[in-house]
This record gives structure tokens, sequence and C-alpha cells, in this order.
């Protein structure tokens, strides 16, 4: 018999450790170290689980994004004759997200985020009415207050990446942004498809594709219901929670958050002024609108594939070496956009400038939430979201004014010096931290 119960304790060990754990004695120190570990496996599973849901969200809701980016120029063109005013509702968007940062931060902050990623929903919904509305009432005002709301909805898809952070561990912290961050892989694929099955369903041309864009953050508004998300007070990425908030200055002179700010900025200022301008430049070189449609999925594509590993890229090689590659990838799409205006020029240009776009954002935003304490959580993201978007709405501006009054060869000569200008930045970074790893 004792033989026989030494049996079945072995065999109870290889099918389930923990039942064998209940078998065998062990000391009590054992005992703890298992539950721990059962504890954060546990932990590790619901973190992914709602992680999942956040990318969910990211790439439906980015989808909505990505659609205003494709319809909105080429809508505005069916009614107006002022080519160089076709992107002012995506640069209305874009101040939208500039007045909306703080709002939406401190609200978060007061009431969490699943309350605030809601009323941003809301606010998606309301701001794709008055666009289409406004498409087809051909009242371009309308339009550019529409993209005044949407800005609340996409200031708060950006917030996104900074929620991912405080649902996995600290060692995950790069990991969980491009995960997030890779939702905008299905974005890139759902965005241009529904583009080109709705733009021309319904008169005038586009008018479906805003009646889609309110359906998306229905979607995005379910979703986030599921997802379960710490309580305000209980949020903490590092350091100590109990620590005072500093004055809003005090984070912002600090240098590396700096050097982050001005590498997002680029990023994301170098993206929005080739992409707001290359469906206008396709059209113009006497490409059809479908490849218009082509080459902005290629760019999302660029944009947001990279997130599957550029979070293990930043592990095994440095956050200042994928920031480099990013810098490396923005300059190639200009030196590809500056050779030629036929239709894989654009394709392979647009791409590498997502690629670009993507180690550069995510190793920016990975520094930036190295450099404020948990109690300043919300005016620092704040801060970093809406100087990033005040310099994205200058470019869409500028970018559909360049195209119209001097060509698509001059916007990328004024990207490349708004690409020269991170490097310093990231070089600067880069420098620092080694300083830092040798005291």
């Amino acid at each position: 018999m004792k033989q026989y119960g030494r049996t079945s304790t072995v065999r109870a060990w290889r099918v389930c450790p923990r039942l064998a754990c209940h078998r065998q004695p062990r000391s009590p120190e054992r005992a703890t170290n298992v539950l721990v570990e059962i504890m954060n496996s546990s932990e590790s599973a619901y973190s992914k689980r709602n992680l999942l849901l956040l990318t969910g969200c990211q790439a439906i809701g980015q989808s909505a994004n990505t659609m205003m980016f494709a319809a909105t120029a080429l809508s505005v063109v069916t009614f107006m004759s002022r080519r160089d005013l076709a992107t002012l509702p995506i640069t209305m968007q874009h101040i939208g997200v500039m007045l909306s940062v703080f709002p939406a931060a401190l609200l978060m902050q007061r009431t969490g985020r699943r309350f605030g990623f809601r009323v941003g929903s809301v606010f998606g919904m309301i701001g794709a009415t008055c666009c289409g509305l406004g498409l087809y009432t051909a009242t371009f005002w309308l339009m550019c207050l529409g993209g005044v709301i949407l800005g609340y909805a996409v200031a708060n898809l950006q917030m996104y990446r900074f929620a991912a952070v405080e649902l996995a561990p600290l060692a995950m912290r790069a990991k969980a942004i491009s995960w997030v961050t890779a939702g905008g892989v299905i974005a890139g694929i759902l965005g241009p498809s529904v583009v080109r099955w709705t733009y021309d369903q319904w008169m005038p041309f586009y008018i479906g594709t805003y009646a889609a864009m309110v359906g998306v953050h229905i979607v995005v508004f379910a979703i986030m219901s599921f997802i379960k998300f710490p309580p305000p007070s209980q949020r903490s990425t590092h350091g100590n929670a109990d620590e005072p908030a500093r004055a809003l200055w005090e984070i912002a002179i600090q240098p590396r958050f700096l050097g982050a700010v001005v590498s997002g900025m680029v990023a994301f200022g170098t993206m929005s002024f080739l992409m707001s301008a290359s469906p206008l430049a396709i059209v113009g070189c006497g490409l059809p609108q479908t490849e218009a449609q082509w080459v902005i999925f290629l760019h999302v594509m660029g944009m947001f594939v990279p997130s599957f590993f550029s979070g293990n890229l930043i592990q095994r090689f440095g956050v200042t070496t994928v920031m480099l590659w990013g810098i490396a990838g923005l300059l190639a799409g200009i030196a590809l956009g500056l050779g030629g205006a036929n239709e894989w020029n654009f394709r392979i240009a647009l791409t590498l400038n997502g690629v670009g776009w993507n180690f550069l954002f995510v190793g920016a935003t990975t520094v930036v939430t190295s450099t404020y304490r948990p109690s300043e959580r919300g005016k620092a993201q704040a801060l970093n979201d809406f100087l990033i978007f005040g310099t994205t709405a200058t470019a869409s501006f500028m970018a559909g004014f360049l195209q119209d009054h001097l060509g698509w060869f001059v916007l990328n000569w004024f990207s490349l010096i708004l690409v020269l200008a991170a490097a310093p930045a990231v070089l600067w970074l880069r420098m620092s931290a080694r300083r830092i790893a040798l005291a």
C-alpha cells in the first residue's frame, strides 16, 4: 500500500503539480513560493486579457482615424474648388486633439480610464455625424467642426498606449506599448477596406464612409465595457505613488522629457505631413483614387506591423538604437519620395515613412513614461500629446497648402528638414543613457 501511495503521488505530480502539492509535505516557505507563483501567473493572464481587449479597441477605433485620412481630402474636393483647403478638416481634428488632451487626461485621472475612453467614443460618434452632414449639405465649416469634435476621440485613442502601461507589469512596459500600437495593423486593413466599399454606396461620394465611422465608435464603446482598468488611486507604472507631484514646468524642463517629446513631435509631424498630402499628390499625378487608398493601406501597415516586434527590439538593442532606426526609415522614405512620382515611389515611400514613425514614436513614448511620477501622470501625458499634436496640426495644414502651391517634391524637402531636427535629440538621449550607465 505504501508503494502504491508513492506511485500515485508521482503520477499526480506529472498530471497536476498543484494537486501533488497537497499530497507531498513541504515547508511553509516552499508552499508560499508556489502560492505566489500561482498568483503571478493568474495576474499575468488577466493583464494579457485586458491588453488584448484594449488592442481590439485600438484596432477598431484607429480604423475610423484611417478612414478620416483616406476620405476627407477627396470628399472635400467633390464640392469645393479650393484644393489647398482640402486637408483643413484633418487639421481641425489635430487642433481638436490639442484642445482635448488636458481635459481628457484630467477626466481619466479623476474618474478612471474606462469612463474617459467611453466619453471619447461618444465624441467620435458626434464628430463623424457632423462630417457626414457637412458633406451631404456641402457645408465646409460643418466638416471642420466635425474634425474638431473627432479630435477628442483621437486624443483618447492616443492615450491607449499609456493605459497599456498601467495594465502591464513594469518589465513589460515597452512590449505593452507595442502590442496596443500593433492594433493599428487591423486598422490599416479595416479602414481602407471600408472606404473602398462605402465611398460610392450613397451619394454624394464618401457619405457612406462617415456613416461607417459612427458604427466603428459604437463598437469601441461596447468593447470598452469589458476591460478592467486599475482604479485611479492604484495606478502606478514606477516609482513611489506617495511622492508629491511636481509643477508642470519642472516635468517639462527635464532633458529626457524634452528629448522624447521632440522625437515624438518629429515622428508624428513628418508622418502627418506626408500622409495628409499623399492622396492629393497621387490624384494630381494622374493616378486613380483607388491608388490613393492602396497607398494609405501600405502606409498604415508600415506604421503598425513593426509593433509586433518593436517592443522586443527595444528590450534587446536599447530604446535609442531603435529610435535612430526610425530616423533612418523616415529619411529613406523621403529619398524614395524625391526619386519619382509613379505608383511604386508612392507605395514604398509611404511604407518606409510608416516604419520610421513606428520605431521613433514607440521609442519616444517608452522614454516619456520614465520621466514622471504616478501622481503626475495625467498632466505629463497631456503635455506630451499637446505638443505632439500641435506639430501634427501645423504639419497637416501646411501639407495641403504646399502640395497645391509647390508640389510633392518640395513637400518632401521640407520633411527632410523636420526629420533632421530629431537626430540631435535622440543622440543626446543615447549619450545621457551611457553616462548614467557608467556612473
